[in-house]
């Protein structure tokens, strides 16, 4: 039984200097869009009209094999695109664009419209972006990528027979332990949303292929979170697995993406 709640999902405590990564993510990011041409990046697309409905596009050399969507985490509420461009680099040097798509944040969105408002810009990064689609998303951004390709979602046929998989990166796919932290004062979660909104507890589309990404080094509940999206949702006729990555922790997990030749790069578009 777990007896504190916000503990079970406190990374910032859990990480050996946890604090210093999104300082460190910031560099990484501003270093890998210095280098990059102007004409191979496009910062600040709008897709909507509440300020953060924006996304950052990189382009391969040539023409793109496909699109790969990123949805960046921090609980709802933090971060931006632009703190992991670096992360674009990995599918980049295998040919794949790369979309990294902005959202309202908590407390002045609620998680449901943070769902909306990501479908809302895969659908345009479909239109202006030829060939097929992958989505991951990290921790929350693994939630809302998944919340994507569930069957009550708003996206149109004709994108989502263009997404060959997702891929949830230390995902949150049940929303109800959210209802007992602090954390919640600023999500604003009850009982109802916290179910229409956790895919574990929804139907994804027929076929959808779901990979869970974790970290062997991460704090319990996440492995456990990682585990029941690929659990459930394989007896609901999704393609499912599950990948636990040794010694990651929640922070470093998402760091192969960066490297054209990882296991994560091969996860998404191989």
């Amino acid at each position: 039984m777990i007896a504190d709640w916000d503990a079970a999902y406190d990374n910032m405590a859990h990480v050996v200097d946890g604090a210093a990564y999104p300082a460190r993510w910031a560099a990484a990011a501003a270093a890998f869009r210095a280098g990059l041409p102007a004409d191979r990046r496009r910062m600040g697309l709008p897709y909507g009209r509440h300020p953060r409905e924006r996304v950052d596009v990189f382009l391969p050399e040539g023409k793109a094999l496909g699109v790969v969507i990123f949805v960046h985490g921090g609980y709802w509420r933090r971060f931006e695109p632009d703190l992991f461009s670096h992360l674009a680099a990995g599918p980049l040097g295998r040919g794949w664009a790369v979309a990294m798509p902005g959202y309202p944040l908590a407390p002045g969105a609620r998680i449901g419209a943070m769902s909306r408002s990501v479908t809302e810009a895969v659908i345009q990064t479909a239109a202006a972006l030829p060939g097929p689609i992958v989505v991951a998303g990290h921790s929350a951004g693994g939630q809302l990528a998944a919340r994507l390709v569930c069957a009550d979602a708003a996206l149109p046929e004709r994108v989502a027979a263009r997404i060959l998989r997702v891929v949830s990166i230390s995902g949150v796919h049940d929303l109800r332990p959210f209802l007992r932290l602090a954390l919640n004062a600023v999500l604003r979660l009850d009982a109802a949303e916290a179910e229409a909104e956790s895919p574990a507890l929804l139907v994804p589309r027929e076929g959808v292929r779901v990979q869970a990404w974790v970290g062997g080094a991460e704090l319990p509940e996440f492995g456990r979170q990682a585990a029941l999206l690929a659990n459930v949702w394989a007896g609901l006729r999704a393609e499912t697995s599950l990948v636990i990555a040794p010694g990651r922790h929640h922070f470093d997990v998402i760091a192969p993406m960066a490297d054209a030749e990882s296991e994560l790069v091969a996860a998404l578009i191989d």
